[in-house]
């Protein structure tokens, strides 16, 4: 070893050892009659020091010549430190060097490497290497790697086996995009990249390995945001011989241990919550639950008044915000306009307050009369001082804005504490969704999960196939959907009806998935599983709402490693050794 320790190692009680450190050159301060340097490795910073009289003029004049980021060894004893810095572990020590070897130069970083750096997020993307050198960022990957290790740890004492799956695998039409994969040796023919080991998970349990786990890539093909990447990782699990329940209960033991491990936090109960629940409640199938602020059905409070908007509306929706009386006028319209765009799609905001004795003043009381409003109130549970929010409109479009608008109030009133968590099992999803652009059904998690015992008759009847709901669950913690899985079908025959009801021909059927039809017919047991998007629990952990952050070599919003420059063009000789025109890359 080039070093005796590292540059976080040293204390007090090294005191008059000779030791030697390497790193990299955080900071040089030169005073003339002394000279400092701030040496750097990921274990932390040792202060050197080189004295005019004390140190030799030789090591001094190389000590003069280093630059940022320049790679050194130094030798040297380990003195107390004069002025001591009691914010670092090693602030009651420095080293007077002896010895200082330059490793490598280095040149100026285009950004300082420091905590609060002067680089932006595209300048830092394309030197992901320096930036992981900051301490901000190897927190998160040291963060990451306690996450998958106690991971490990815990599912290896519940008898879990980790198997790995195959990367290169077959298209399948239904999900995200899939990434494509040309194979040479079968011209004309595609391999896809995983976007979860789904298939051969339940291929496992048909095989008798009845508890499997991955930390597995996968990939989608997908629009990019804070918390997408197109090739991401999840914690996947199977188990054969289990309900929902026994699935429910072993992982949220894992929940329990990962948050006492890492966080060092005792989570309290994690309730269940069905999907019809949330979407009542809260306008969407993944709630923040942290604070309350629910939705409340008004449309039959508010209809009927002579107000148009109301009157033609699908649904017309509350939220409480409490001790919000006082906003301005400048603070509701500003309000009014984030509702109104794109992305939360409302056509307007009406609001009314609960004035200090009780009376409520609304924008539109030209409409109604005080007794009409304290229905509002009363159904709000409007208190003096209380700000009442209402948007009308479509059903689907109306609730979606709704659960925007409490989330973003829940954010400006500071409900949304980043160091509070509130998990939550959201169950009993719907099984499938018919969209009417397609004239279809399509499987709300995927076609391979099975349908709730008792609604499994639902499915011959043309008129009743909608309201079957399927066995499947996801855990939701802080608004952010962390995992999610179902019971599996294991059998065929119900399999092969999922499938025609999701369009498949018995021929599609068996050309896409008779791999695992097949399986059926030799002894499936009944099985189940889930996948929590570890990318996502790293990031909760850590308190951040991009994945990106967690991610050792993230691509940017519009899926590119703009480190490596990638995607990039291939020669038109690997196109057509691949038997792929150079037209279908618009070349």
């Amino acid at each position: 070893m080039l070093r005796t320790h590292t540059c976080g190692e040293l204390r007090p009680e090294h005191i008059g050892q000779t030791v030697t450190l390497c790193g990299w050159v955080q900071l040089t301060r030169d005073k003339g009659g002394i000279l400092w340097i701030d040496l750097r490795d990921r274990y932390g910073l040792t202060q050197l020091a080189l004295e005019e009289g004390v140190e030799s003029d030789e090591v001094r004049a190389v000590a003069r010549e280093l630059g940022r980021e320049f790679v050194i060894s130094v030798t040297g004893k380990v003195a107390e430190r004069y002025s001591k810095n009691l914010h670092i572990p090693t602030g009651e020590i420095e080293i007077r060097v002896e010895q200082l070897e330059v490793l490598n130069p280095a040149k100026l970083p285009p950004f300082l490497i420091q905590d609060d750096t002067d680089g932006g997020d595209d300048l830092r993307m394309k030197y992901r290497y320096l930036d992981l050198r900051r301490n901000p960022v190897r927190r998160n990957l040291e963060l990451r790697h306690r996450v998958a290790q106690a991971t490990r740890r815990f599912l290896d004492g519940q008898d879990f086996i980790e198997v790995e799956t195959p990367v290169l695998i077959k298209s399948t039409p239904e999900g995200a995009r899939d990434f494509v994969v040309p194979s040479r040796m079968n011209p004309g023919e595609f391999y896809a990249l995983p976007q979860s080991p789904q298939t051969f998970k339940q291929l496992l349990m048909v095989a008798g390995f009845d508890r499997y786990f991955q930390i597995v890539k996968c990939f989608r093909d997908e629009d990019l945001r804070a918390d997408r990447q197109p090739e991401f990782t999840q914690i996947d699990c199977e188990m054969a011989f289990v309900e929902q329940e026994d699935i429910l209960n072993v992982f949220e033991g894992l929940i329990r241990y990962l948050f006492k491990e890492v966080k060092q936090m005792e989570l309290t109960e994690v309730p269940r919550m069905t999907y019809a629940e949330a979407m009542r409640r809260f306008g969407n199938d993944k709630p923040d639950v942290r604070f309350g602020m629910e939705l409340t059905d008004l449309t039959a409070t508010a209809q009927g008044q002579g107000f148009p908007v109301f009157d033609s509306a699908e649904l017309v929706l509350g939220i409480n915000a409490h001790n919000c009386a006082p906003y301005t006028r400048k603070q509701i319209d500003e309000l009014t306009e984030w509702v109104k765009r794109p992305q939360i799609g409302a056509t307007g905001l009406v609001y009314a307050r609960v004035e200090a004795d009780g009376t409520v003043k609304s924008s539109v009381d030209k409409f109604y009369s005080q007794e009409e409003l304290q229905k509002w109130r009363e159904a709000l549970l409007g208190n003096p001082g209380d700000l009442l929010l209402l948007l009308a409109g479509p059903a689907t479009r109306t609730r979606k804005a709704a659960s925007e608008l409490r989330l973003e109030m829940g954010r400006r009133l500071g409900l949304r504490d980043p160091n509070t968590f509130a998990p939550l099992w959201v169950v009993d999803f719907p099984l499938l969704e018919f969209l009417e652009e397609e004239g279809r059904y399509f499987a709300m998690h995927h076609p391979f999960t099975s349908p709730k015992p008792e609604d499994l008759a639902l499915l011959d009847n043309p008129a009743t196939i909608g309201q079957a709901r399927a066995n499947a669950y996801d855990l939701v913690i802080n608004g952010v959907e962390i995992g999610g899985g179902s019971i599996r079908i294991h059998d065929r025959t119900v399999q092969a009806r999922m499938f025609e009801l999701l369009g498949f021909s018995p021929e599609e059927a068996q050309a896409q998935f008779g791999f695992l039809l097949d399986a059926f017919e030799y002894g499936a047991p009944p099985h189940g599983g889930l996948a929590f998007g570890f990318d996502r629990l790293c990031s909760l952990f850590g308190g951040s709402d991009s994945i990106r952050d967690f991610i050792a070599f993230p691509k940017n919003n519009s899926g590119r490693d703009v480190m490596i420059d990638s995607p990039s063009p291939i020669a038109d000789a690997q196109l057509k050794e691949l038997s792929i025109a150079t037209a279908v890359v618009g070349r």
